[in-house]
């Protein structure tokens, strides 16, 4: 289903949804956001430029501003979650800036950024060739661009854990699972964008439940 939608459009959340999964990833997904935070600190060093494509809730560049003294931009498809996101990000006591945006039009000048994260969210993208290529364009000469998403190979058992992250049970992990699997890539569609794109080649690392792509420009 998720595959289908997004044909005609790039697919975003707003209204009750947004507050939803922005209740339900501070109540059952905060560790992971922390890990992945630590993850992205490993490549960046204090006054870099950090742009997260598709911030959400914005949880993960609100972890990772705790990390270091980086500059940091959110930029999510859902006006919604651009205000939730920015009263988190007080709420928290850091500094990110939260715009709304489109990954296939990303409102940046050439060159911007030396890194780029984004999280389980490019399976929402109707053209993720052109999101590719955008990143590449705002990316800084020698910058990274790290896509954690799911894998639509994964195991049973780690999509089951992926639904779990969420706090669901029962018939709606199922159909959480079911759309979650539909829609997103294998290694070898990544492998294919990737070949097709500026970046040409990249480094994908399986994980517990998807896949992590890293880009260099």
């Amino acid at each position: 289903m998720m595959s289908f939608f997004r044909r005609f459009k790039d697919l975003k959340v707003e209204g009750p949804q947004a507050h939803y999964y922005d209740e339900t990833t501070r109540i059952h997904r905060m560790e992971e956001m922390q890990e992945e935070a630590r993850e992205v600190s490993r490549d960046l060093k204090d006054g870099d430029e950090v742009l997260e494509v598709a911030s959400g809730p914005g949880y993960l560049s609100i972890e990772l501003a705790k990390q270091g003294k980086y500059n940091i931009t959110g930029m999510d498809l859902s006006k919604d979650f651009v205000e939730i996101a920015t009263r988190n990000a007080k709420r928290a006591g850091v500094e990110v800036n939260f715009i709304q945006g489109n990954a296939s039009e990303l409102p940046f000048k050439d060159h911007s950024f030396h890194f780029i994260v984004c999280v389980l969210s490019f399976k929402n993208f109707k053209d993720p060739l052109k999101a590719l290529e955008e990143m590449y364009r705002v990316l800084k000469p020698g910058g990274l661009v790290l896509i954690m998403d799911l894998n639509r190979n994964a195991s049973r058992q780690a999509m089951k854990a992926f639904v779990k992250s969420f706090g669901l049970k029962g018939f709606s992990a199922f159909v959480a699972r079911i759309m979650q699997t539909n829609g997103a890539y294998t290694r070898k569609e990544f492998e294919a964008f990737i070949a097709q794109s500026d970046f040409k080649k990249g480094d994908i690392k399986d994980t517990r439940m998807g896949l992590s792509v890293y880009l260099r420009k």
